[in-house]
């Protein structure tokens, strides 16, 4: 019987594969494998190829217990089912909402529903079994009495009250003292930050959680001054916060949340009331309008991360929400993901499920560094509001946008169905359009938006946009650059063809490349066409530009629309 592998039978192994591979040469150690494996997330923090006990990080404690990293409750039970709905006629709304709480939803999210259309909207609804949380923005103090007033004593769910969320969203101020008018109101909680506003303008996840951090050390600050109790302040307050795709990401950041948050408790002489309550939205900003099926596996790997990582109540988009208003359809897949996740596959029986791997607890203890830090230099800058008002979480959001846009544009972040494998002859389901957001404040970033652009304006085009097709050699030795350049072009809604067009793209091989490149673009350029690329790299008389893995697939694009003349709608 062989002796088991160690981790330096590892690094040489991998190191071997690096070296044929090119990315390391033959005098690097196996102590360097890590280090060329490794990668980077948007806060900077360095993910290895491999995690050891060695990396494990400090002890978590136990569900239940301070800091809560592994859970507010010391026994497994499902999260809450809580669906969205922001149809703005009462009586769709309505029919929605029962259709959801009699088919597995647990509680209900209403997004901008007039305040004067609420009892209407929640007709039939047993307020004191079904919590329902408003998200009313400007409304909201009126939205939030007109909610109190409705029948029944025992109301749950929360008033969605979120000054300094809504001013992030739409630039104008906003007074906090609208949390000590409602807590004086209303038995039900009345706060919701909502830190999706940062995840949705480009956010890294520390950013994310310093910016909802400091949001609720100030609605705290708020809510003792009006006179509650630090305790009393704490019941308050949900924390919303955006899932996505990347599960252990998701994971990680809702552990690292509920640490930071009880480190907040501690510093308020509560740390037993440090629990911080979850909501887990699937991200917006990873949904895509083209190929929108792909939606369902986002949100079910991301509505996977938000249950894994603990989140207390956690809503599903349906796959259509970036064309419009869901349909029945819809919503009811995006119910079924969830019930799918905590009754069949038991994700909810198990209590912090990921807890003791020591990549999740090395993520989780640098995310929560991370994200303190973010919180500290926001109130160095003089609090949230502060923060906001001159622009520092603006620039602070920005430079990672634009690192998010860099990668997008470079497909590092490959978008399925859109800046990879599209679909040029889909059929996509049509909704009625929904209501639009806030908007004047942090830019609101759709992942996909770059390349969708490039997609509406060629399909408005009278002729397909169509890039003419010249390869060179047997197809053995073209076909896989021949398959490359279709993608690439198709993902601007672009054909690759054997048709004449004024842009060409030569595929072959590298040694065809030298021996007939230069000639067979002089061809081209004599036959009109105007611009010649090439899939892959070198340099070769005639050719124009060149296409190939790490390219700025975006640029190529809308380089190719300029070049044919297609025009935005």
């Amino acid at each position: 019987m062989s002796a088991p592998a160690d981790l330096q039978d590892w690094r040489r192994l991998a190191l071997g594969v690096l070296r044929k591979s090119g990315l390391a040469d033959d005098d690097a150690p196996p102590e360097a494998v890590a280090e060329l494996l490794s990668t980077a997330t948007y806060d900077g923090l360095r993910i290895a190829p491999l995690y050891t006990a060695a990396d494990a990080a400090p002890p978590a404690g136990q569900p239940g217990h301070v800091p809560f990293v592994r859970g507010g409750c010391a026994l497994p039970r499902p999260w809450d089912v809580r669906q969205r709905h922001a149809d703005p006629d009462p009586k769709v709304t309505r029919a929605a909402i029962l259709s959801d709480l009699e088919n597995g939803a647990t509680s209900v999210w209403l997004a901008g529903l007039a305040p004067g259309d609420l009892a209407e909207a929640l007709d039939g609804v047993y307020l004191d079994l079904a919590p329902v949380v408003l998200d009313n923005g400007f409304d909201t103090l009126e939205a939030a009495r007109a909610f109190l007033a409705l029948p029944g004593s025992d109301k749950t769910g929360n008033l969605g009250a979120d000054p300094l969320g809504l001013t992030a969203r739409s630039g104008e101020k906003t007074e906090l003292s609208l949390l000590s008018v409602l807590a004086r109101e209303s038995p039900v909680p009345v706060a919701t930050i909502d830190a999706t506003v940062y995840h949705d303008a480009g956010a890294a996840d520390a950013q994310e959680l310093g910016y909802a951090t400091a949001t609720g050390v100030a609605y705290l600050r708020e809510l003792v001054a009006g006179g509650l109790s630090a305790g009393m302040a704490l019941r308050q307050l949900e924390f919303r916060f955006a899932a996505t795709a990347d599960q252990f990401a998701t994971i990680a950041k809702l552990r690292a949340a509920r640490r930071v948050w009880a480190r907040v408790a501690q510093v308020c002489d509560v740390p037993h009331l440090g629990a911080q309550r979850q909501h887990a939205v699937t991200s917006d900003a990873m949904m895509t309008a083209r190929d929108p099926w792909t939606n369902l596996l986002r949100t079910t790997v991301a509505c996977f991360g938000a249950g894994a990582g603990g989140a207390d109540a956690v809503t599903v988009a349906p796959f259509d929400a970036r064309l419009g208003l869901p349909d029945g359809f819809s919503r009811r897949i995006a119910r079924n993901t969830q019930s799918l996740l905590i009754e069949e596959a038991g994700v909810a029986r198990v209590l912090d499920p990921a807890g003791g791997s020591w990549y999740v607890e090395s993520l989780t203890d640098a995310l929560a560094h991370a994200a303190w830090d973010v919180f500290n230099e926001v109130e160095r800058a003089g609090g949230m509001a502060a923060a906001l008002s001159s622009g520092l979480v603006e620039d602070r959001v920005g430079e990672v946008r634009q690192r998010r846009l860099d990668d997008l544009a470079h497909r590092r972040q490959p978008i399925t169905g859109v800046s990879e494998f599209p679909d040029l002859a889909e059929r996509r389901p049509v909704r009625p359009p929904a209501p639009l957001p806030p908007g004047g404040g942090l830019p609101r970033m759709s992942y996909s938006q770059g390349f969708e652009l490039l997609r509406d304006a060629a399909d408005a085009a009278p002729q397909p946009p169509t890039v003419r097709l010249v390869t060179l050699g047997p197809p053995a030795t073209h076909s896989a650059r021949v398959s490359f350049a279709a993608n690439l072009f198709a993902a601007g809604g672009v054909r690759l063809a054997d048709e004449p067009s004024p842009v060409a793209c030569v595929c072959g091989s590298e040694r065809s490349y030298a021996e007939e490149a230069a000639a067979t673009a002089a061809r081209l350029k004599a036959e009109g066409v105007r611009k010649v690329w090439l899939a892959g790299k070198g340099s070769y008389e005639g050719v124009d530009a060149y296409l190939f893995t790490g390219c700025d697939a975006l640029g190529v694009l809308q380089q190719t629309h300029r070049d044919l003349g297609v025009v935005a709608p």
